[in-house]
């Protein structure tokens, strides 16, 4: 399989990498690393990315960034920092990538708890990984050719200890349970699904 991760080079795309190498040919990518670049925050750029790839079997997605602050002075351009980045980032990965997957190949997106049990700070993370939850699920019934799409929805994983103070009693998760999520959507049968790893 051709297999394509975008945010590779990070924390959870790192064993994402690992877990789904295998015999498969893989394409790494983040918007500074990787075999390719590509900036999820424009559509030209997806647009050229996907170009250069040409057709694969499976995109995971492990990328875009939010807004972390307190509510009371948060603006709309803070909010709008995680629409940009995680949700429309990874909306327009699977509206543009839909011209080039092939047949009975797939999707992968990163959600996460916040959409389900919330912390200060972070409506706007908890806000878009709702939204990315719900996309999957909806576009799963109109992707066609047998094309599968996915949310992985994981805690706070154990490999990030920075982010521990910031999610009071949550049990961090393993990494090999979170990578394996990815691993049965990108391997397994399922569409529509939301993999939750709490």
């Amino acid at each position: 399989m051709k297999i394509v991760i975008v945010g590779a080079s990070g924390t959870i795309g790192k064993k994402v990498t690992e877990a789904v190498r295998g015999e498969n040919e893989i394409i790494t990518a983040g918007s500074k690393s990787g075999d390719l670049q590509v900036d999820i925050t424009s559509t030209e750029s997806i647009e050229a990315f996907y170009k250069q790839i040409g057709n694969f079997d499976a995109l995971v997605s492990v990328t875009g960034s939010g807004y972390m602050g307190p509510f009371k002075s948060m603006t709309a351009k803070d909010f709008n920092i995680g629409l940009q980045s995680k949700l429309l980032g990874q909306v327009n990965l699977v509206l543009v990538g839909q011209h080039y997957v092939n047949a009975k190949g797939s999707f992968t997106l990163t959600s996460g708890i916040l959409a389900q049990d919330p912390v200060i700070m972070a409506s706007n993370l908890s806000t878009v990984n709702a939204a990315i939850n719900s996309f999957a699920k909806a576009a799963a019934i109109e992707l066609e050719n047998g094309v599968r799409i996915n949310a992985v929805s994981a805690g706070v994983v154990e490999d990030s200890p920075d982010y521990f103070p910031y999610f009071p009693g949550h049990i961090p998760v393993s990494m090999d349970k979170v990578a394996n999520a990815y691993y049965k959507s990108v391997f397994g049968p399922l569409t529509g699904q939301v993999f939750e790893v709490w």
